[in-house]
């Protein structure tokens, strides 16, 4: 079986983005790669959350 390099459309580079029905792609939202590296202060509140738990199962196994 043969298969060709883009499924349907161009734009869509990947596989599975090119072979969804356009109906479905109009919902997609392209987001900047920019906007992933960014951190928040919820980020930093869930760290330092994970830390304090952490630090406290550890302690509570060694006494």
């Amino acid at each position: 079986m043969r298969r060709t390099l883009v499924l349907t459309e161009e734009s869509a580079r990947h596989r599975f983005r090119a072979s969804l029905p356009p109906h479905v792609k109009r919902d997609l939202i392209p987001i900047p790669a920019e906007a992933l590296w960014r951190l928040t202060m919820t980020d930093m509140r869930g760290v330092a959350s994970v830390y304090v738990a952490a630090t406290a199962a550890v302690l509570a196994f060694i006494i």
